[in-house]
């Protein structure tokens, strides 16, 4: 089945900017919807956005809404979280997710390993 790497995290001020990207390897990208979750210290893991297989519906959590785009391009197997407006509270281990749908990570089968975000004030 795919395996999922996520890239692009890293250390930004508040209002900046950073695109992750999920590399698919393995497999069939295309043949999955994707999601990307999160986890801030000492809280639970948490939905950010989720994208079909075919990029036709997308879906976001309320804090993201209007400051992130999910995206993907299967000819190149990768997704994507562009994140705009950066906020202290976006800080946190963001893990792309496929083999589900949903907004439960329970409903995913195929995680990365994570790339950290931390937006400094």
């Amino acid at each position: 089945q795919v395996q999922l790497v996520e890239s692009g995290g890293g250390l930004v001020q508040a209002g900046g900017s950073l695109r992750l990207s999920c590399a698919a390897s393995g497999g069939t990208f295309s043949n999955y919807h994707m999601s990307w979750f999160r986890q801030a210290p000492g809280k639970e893991r948490e939905f950010v956005a989720a994208i079909t297989w075919s990029g036709g519906i997308l879906d976001y959590a309320d804090s993201v809404k209007g400051r992130f785009t999910i995206s993907r391009d299967n000819a190149k197997n990768t997704g994507y979280l562009q994140m705009n407006d950066l906020k202290p509270e976006d800080t946190a281990v963001y893990y792309c997710a496929a083999g589900g749908w949903g907004r439960g990570g329970n409903e995913y089968n195929i995680w990365g390993r994570g790339t950290q975000v931390t937006v400094s004030s």
